[in-house]
């Protein structure tokens, strides 16, 4: 049998150099494929035809040459006269490469092949008599997710291991994956630069996908709690089946609840969450709120209090490096990264990281496409290239070329870059596969005039871990009051209500008398200087995504620390502080509403909150907490004011797990003095007592367990 077979190949070479003796064979094509290359080249630069063409005859000159030099049954006279009509083609092909110097590339042996340039191969393979090979699977190469220099940080959080043994539903999904639609007339065209420009001519229309129209009624939000129109519709898109968005939404309409929604409209768990570390305990806060059946866990450090079996995991940037590992073969079926602009320079490890793990959930699912959102207010910040870095996480284009999806609209249009109608249409592909960008004013109906969320910040740094041990020091001198009291004659005399209220009230008193130890007083500007980075950061980022921003604080040393900040970022400022006269003041302000190169308005509380006129900007930053609710509408109001075209969005930053929380929530109690005194609405009734000692009482009741 081995030898008939080793007899059947040596009849095929023996005709196969009869071939090429009688002018038959491979290298006669060859010859005239190049002439016809060379005479493309003389009327200029090659057309896409002309450009398949032209690697085809490189490919099949290259294992020509091959197969010859390796033939052992062939003469000297034979190699040498075969090998003397491949330098003529090579040649031609020199000529022309010259002429046109983009193919040069094509004949390097790493240039990517179309789908065009292999069915032209194999065509000129048949013509030329030669039986086509058997095209055996290329093997999927082995990811590696984990770049060697991170392989010693990787750490695994208690329990991963479990919850990965314990969740058949983690299976990689192995069914095949969609065909991909042939490309023949956009072959070997680069298109990167083309689709980039498409959307830097602009396109006279707003740069967002078509959505269904919202569903008559509500479905999606929990009890309590209904979606505004536009984030309906986007939603609608989600049941429909998109599963990959650039949502643009500018900032304070709503991206984090769309994205959370989304989440379980697409049933897209376990869902992991990139974010910058300032908004980290927010998406936490609103996983909880919008999806309460779902569990969510925050990536702190190393993750040693990680809940491995939650639904959602958020974890910020900053330490994605050493998570890389487990995290890449978990098994998430959807992913968000949130302020996506962060991931701009693909150079950067933290875009690295990104699009690593991006490429990990596409792998697991090639069919079941997962679901992966950018969320950016901006997604071009210096440049349209930024768009490079969102688009590959998305999956919508690779280093080098569109994706499937993409490349498959593109080849559709009827378009290549050689006609003005390329670009109109390619901006439009792009824009379909997901990008969604409503500015406020587009959706000002959905909003109220004047809203103010909440931002809870994690302080888990030393300043963070110093005012926990402060505010437990507090407790305990409160605690001891209390039970010194209680333990005593007028102890037995007094309600607990009555000493706790007494307790703190004396507390107050020395404070106020007092401006050393451990107060309520101290502990909130301790609480300040410990936002102040985190706060600034969050306004920065903003500035970025929305326009002009005005950030206000209590403490000059915060505002301070925000300026430097600001500065460092690259982003112009003003200052209104109590220290400055009428005239400069009014310099400052006027910089803020007509000088684009001014981004943020550095304002302090008190010398800022009456008589200064802001409505360049509609979004606010409350980097410290008034004591008192009209403190804070008054800095609102600076802003929301006659000649503010847009709603007014108050991001309020509250440190989470500390006395903060329960200052911001006392302030909000006693807004509805003014609601019921002055504009009649029905408010309950508020205690009287001071937000001070509202918040000490908190603290004491907190400590004796009550």
């Amino acid at each position: 049998m081995a030898t008939t077979s080793a007899s059947r190949q040596s009849r095929a070479k023996a005709q196969s150099r009869r071939r090429h003796t009688h002018n038959e064979g491979i290298i006669p094509l060859l010859a005239r494929a190049v002439r016809e290359v060379e005479a493309s080249a003389h009327r200029g630069k090659a057309s896409p035809s002309g450009r398949t063409k032209f690697q085809v005859i490189a490919l099949l000159m290259r294992e020509e040459r091959a197969r010859v030099r390796s033939d052992e049954e062939m003469s000297e006279s034979e190699r040498s006269e075969t090998l003397k009509r491949l330098d003529g083609v090579a040649a031609i092909l020199a000529k022309a490469a010259a002429r046109d110097t983009s193919l040069i590339t094509l004949l390097e042996p790493t240039s990517a092949i179309s789908d065009a340039t292999r069915m032209l191969k194999r065509k000129m393979l048949t013509q030329a008599g030669i039986a086509l090979p058997e095209e055996a699977p290329v093997a999927e190469p082995t990811a590696a997710y984990v770049p060697p220099e991170l392989a010693e940080r990787q750490v695994v959080p208690s329990g991963i291991e479990s919850r990965m043994l314990a969740s058949p539903f983690l299976a990689p999904d192995l069914s095949s994956a969609t065909r991909r639609t042939p490309v023949v007339r956009l072959a070997n065209w680069e298109l990167l630069g083309p689709l980039l420009k498409s959307f830097e001519q602009g396109g006279g229309q707003s740069a967002c996908m078509p959505l269904p129209e919202a569903p008559v009624i509500d479905r999606l939000a929990p009890a309590g709690l209904e979606l505004m129109q536009h984030q309906a519709r986007f939603l609608e898109s989600v049941r429909q089946g998109h599963r990959s968005f650039l949502l643009a939404d500018a900032p304070g309409l709503g991206k984090t609840a769309q994205s959370v929604i989304a989440a379980s409209v697409s049933g897209a768990y376990p869902l992991l969450v990139v974010v910058p570390n300032v908004v980290k305990m927010n998406w936490a806060r609103e996983v909880e709120r919008w999806t309460p059946q779902r569990r969510v866990t925050v990536i702190h450090g190393d993750g040693d209090d990680i809940d491995a079996f939650a639904d959602v995991f958020v974890v910020n940037y900053d330490i994605l490096d050493r998570h890389l590992s487990w995290i890449s073969r978990f098994g998430f079926r959807g992913m968000v990264v949130d302020e996506a602009h962060m991931i701009k320079n693909v150079q950067s490890q933290r875009s690295r990281n990104v699009l690593a793990i991006a490429e990990s959930i596409r792998g697991r699912m090639p069919s079941s496409r997962p679901l992966l959102m950018a969320l950016t207010g901006t997604p071009l910040i210096n440049d349209i290239d930024d768009f490079r870095a969102i688009w590959r996480f998305l999956g919508w284009t690779d280093a080098e070329k569109p994706g499937p999806e993409l490349m498959a609209a593109l080849e559709s249009n009827g378009y290549t870059p050689a006609d003005p109608a390329f670009y109109p249409a390619a901006r439009e592909s792009v824009i379909d596969l997901g990008i969604v960008r409503r500015r406020k004013i587009d959706v000002a109906a959905d909003l109220p005039a004047k809203r103010v969320v909440d931002l809870p910040v994690e302080l888990d740094d030393e300043l963070g871990r110093g005012i926990r041990d402060a505010e437990r020091q507090l407790a305990d001198r409160l605690v001891q009051r209390f039970t010194s009291i209680k333990a005593g004659k007028l102890g037995r005399e007094m309600s607990d209500d009555a000493i706790i209220r007494m307790v703190c009230a004396q507390d107050l008193e020395e404070s106020n008398s007092s401006s050393s130890g451990i107060n309520v007083f101290t502990m909130v500007r301790q609480i300040g200087q410990a936002k102040a980075g985190l706060a600034a950061d969050f306004a920065a980022q903003l500035a970025h995504s929305a326009g002009k921003v005005v950030f206000f604080a209590k403490h000059i040393d915060v505002m301070d620390r925000a300026e430097a900040a600001f500065a460092e970022r690259g982003l112009g400022t003003i200052s209104i502080r109590g220290d400055q006269t009428a005239a400069f003041r009014q310099q400052q302000i006027d910089a803020f509403n007509t000088d684009p190169a001014v981004s943020i308005a550095v304002c302090s509380l008190t010398a800022a909150g009456v008589g200064v006129n802001l409505q360049a900007s509609s979004d606010v930053v409350l980097a410290e907490l008034s004591w008192t609710d009209a403190e804070q509408t008054q800095a609102i109001d600076r802003v929301h004011r006659i000649g503010q075209d847009e709603p007014v969005t108050a991001w309020r930053i509250v440190a989470a797990q500390t006395i903060d929380s329960r200052i911001a929530e006392l302030i909000d109690s006693k807004a509805g003095l003014a609601a019921r005194a002055l504009d009649g609405a029905e408010a309950k009734n508020e205690e009287e007592d001071s937000v001070q000692l509202l918040a000490l009482i908190s603290v004491l009741r907190h400590a004796l367990g009550q």
